[in-house]
């Protein structure tokens, strides 16, 4: 089947060399420079280094025409691998496309995006924004749309480790396909219709891993992250209900799996802010040593404004946002928690 992953940073090249072993990929990236360069040593030296990418993928620097790759073919699929600060804009640019098609009688839209957080400016799940992009272009009825999500490391994808991931749509039919592009070789795609739910955790889950970077960057022990990690998935849990969430997605791949590998792994870019927030560094040196985004310092204040105008709990939220924010020292913010008053789990 085509397949057009629009976005070539880490994740998105990872899953599109992943894919490109079975069915035909494109690559588009913003950067025309940078995809020659990885069409010329098959290595994104920028986000993958010293990672040999399919031999299979091609790149393509044209926007119409990678789309028009996946639409080539009526099982084709569009993967949309930007941060979600760039999901609106590229949802607008695909819904004009699928109004277009209508006209022409061109094969659907099938639209999934890899991001994990909440709009800044509006705390909106990235469900919410593409439906809204797609009424706005009266092509709400052309487009089947979805997320894959769940606990993946880029590096480990592009390597061919193995790892299981969960697709939220709006049709079934659209999970079965992105099951056959995706579900082969060392990864393993579960099927799931609570895009809330999984929306939700992925964002969450980023929020937490600063907390627990930060615990760990202050050497406070594998029972504090324990703690940390399961009261976390408390907060998850709450807020994913009052949300429309069910609770059994985050018992899963998109909610505590993804946790588990966000907070305690090496690879994990919000991890390292809580670190390094730990060892003194300000939020600015953080973000402008990371070289890559961190989703959980975009989205922490959303979660935090959700959790309030739903009236749920969230402390170690309010933590990590008043460090971020507020100039808190991660010390304090760990004794606040702390001397919170006794009460039932």
């Amino acid at each position: 089947m085509n397949l057009t992953i629009l976005g070539a940073g880490a994740w998105g090249t990872a899953l599109a060399s992943h894919a490109a072993a079975t069915h035909d990929v494109v690559l588009w990236g913003r950067d025309a420079a940078q995809l020659a360069d990885i069409a010329a040593s098959r290595v994104n030296a920028a986000y993958l280094p010293g990672v040999t990418l399919s031999e299979r993928l091609a790149v393509e620097a044209d926007f119409e025409r990678a789309v028009a790759h996946a639409q080539a073919d009526p099982d084709g699929l569009v993967i949309v691998a930007t941060p979600v600060s760039g999901l609106r804009e590229m949802t607008r640019r695909l819904a004009a496309r699928a109004r277009a098609s209508r006209a022409v009688r061109a094969a659907p839209l099938r639209m999934i995006w890899l991001c994990k957080g909440f709009e800044a400016d509006t705390n909106a799940m990235p469900h919410r924004m593409v439906g809204e992009e797609l009424q706005a272009a009266q092509a709400d009825g052309d487009v089947d749309y979805g997320v894959l999500t769940g606990p993946s490391f880029a590096r480990e994808v592009a390597l061919g480790l193995p790892c299981a991931l969960t697709m939220a749509g709006n049709a079934p039919a659209l999970t079965e396909l992105a099951q056959r592009a995706f579900h082969h070789h060392a990864m393993r795609v579960y099927g799931s219709d609570d895009l809330v739910g999984v929306e939700v955790g992925g964002a969450v889950k980023n929020v937490l891993a600063i907390a627990t970077g930060a615990s760990d960057g202050l050497g406070l022990g594998l029972n504090a992250r324990a703690a940390l990690v399961t009261r976390g998935l408390a907060e998850m849990t709450r807020l994913g209900l009052a949300l429309g969430g069910r609770a059994e997605t985050f018992m899963g791949l998109a909610g505590v799996g993804d946790l588990i590998l966000t907070a305690t792994g090496d690879l994990s870019r919000n991890r390292k802010v809580g670190q390094q927030l730990a060892q003194g560094k300000t939020l600015q040196q953080v973000l402008d040593s990371l070289g890559h985004v961190a989703e959980g310092v975009r989205c922490a204040r959303a979660v935090a404004a959700l959790a309030a105008d739903k009236g749920i709990d969230m402390p170690i939220t309010r933590a990590v946002c008043a460090v971020l924010f507020e100039g808190l020292a991660v010390a304090d913010a760990v004794a606040q928690l702390l001397q919170r008053d006794a009460r039932d789990e």
